[in-house]
């Protein structure tokens, strides 16, 4: 069992390294991009499914609680955590809508959709970015493989270069991580 652990272990040290130093002025871009939408009274939207439904909620939390830095909170909505919302939408519509209605009624232009997809292919989280790019917000794809139909729809897309799921979640919640901490240096760190 010991080696299934130690494989694991580089299996996703390997694919994090490669991800994070093949998109290092990328993910600072999107840190900006972020950064300035909370500068001018906007705010992040995250959608996914399954675990990065998860992780769309995790790192709504970081923004509007805090991740390192005490600081005031940060205007970020998870999509993925009304029910009532989701399964109305789902019931009466499609489950394909879930997360586009929701930009509707929710995203202003100069807000930022963070659409996540391990598979780059899930049709509500298509729509979710077809629905902001109409309403005028900046898109980014947070997504693995060969980052499916989701990367060529987004502003911006940060895609694993990895088939197997559990180490583009991985990737996914570390990008994350380095969003909220750059973030917070570049609104409350940097001219200090």
């Amino acid at each position: 069992m010991k080696d299934i652990i130690e494989k694991a272990l580089e299996d996703s040290l390997r694919v994090k390294e490669a991800f994070i130093r093949s998109n290092v002025h990328a993910i600072t871009d999107v840190a900006e991009k972020i950064a300035g939408a909370f500068i001018s009274d906007r705010k992040l939207l995250i959608c996914g499914n399954g675990g990065s439904a998860a992780d769309a909620q995790h790192l709504a939390s970081e923004f509007v609680n805090r991740y390192l830095l005490e600081r005031p909170p940060l205007p970020a909505i998870a999509l993925t955590t009304d029910t009532s919302t989701i399964t109305s939408i789902a019931n009466d519509y499609t489950f394909d809508d879930i997360f586009s209605k929701q930009v509707k009624a929710l995203g202003l232009e100069g807000d930022i959709l963070l659409a996540i997809s391990t598979s780059g292919e899930s049709e509500n989280v298509l729509r979710a970015v077809g629905a902001a790019k109409a309403q005028g917000l900046y898109t980014v794809a947070l997504t693995g493989k060969n980052g499916g139909k989701l990367a060529p729809l987004a502003d911006t897309s940060l895609v694993v270069g990895s088939d197997v799921t559990a180490r583009i979640q991985e990737a996914h919640i570390l990008v994350g991580h380095i969003l909220c901490r750059l973030v917070d240096y570049i609104l409350f760190q940097r001219h200090a």
